[in-house]
């Protein structure tokens, strides 16, 4: 058994909010079941977070709620609302 974890990035605090930005790491190398690539124009599967659990991917962190206090205006830098899911895969036995 391998460990595929995939990094989301949401819009907001819900899993149900768009996805912004994301990453994948497949400890399986290519062993397991296909992974999106960033190098094909919009192959990101999911729309959201709630959609990657739907599909098979445990939750293992979600960002705290909450926005920041004393401003309103947008921050700039990290991106704010990082999940990070992993599932495990089976190779070749």
């Amino acid at each position: 058994m391998r460990q595929q974890l995939l990094y989301l990035w949401l819009a907001e605090s819900a899993l149900d909010t768009e996805v912004v930005a994301w990453a994948v790491y497949d400890g399986a190398k290519g062993g397991g079941p296909a992974l999106p690539s960033s190098e094909a124009a919009g192959a990101f599967p999911y729309a959201t977070g709630l959609e990657v659990i739907e599909s098979g991917w445990r939750l293992l962190q979600a960002p705290q709620a909450g926005s920041p206090v004393g401003t309103t205006e947008p921050l700039l830098g990290e991106l704010q609302f990082q999940f990070i899911f992993e599932r495990w895969v089976a190779i070749g036995s």
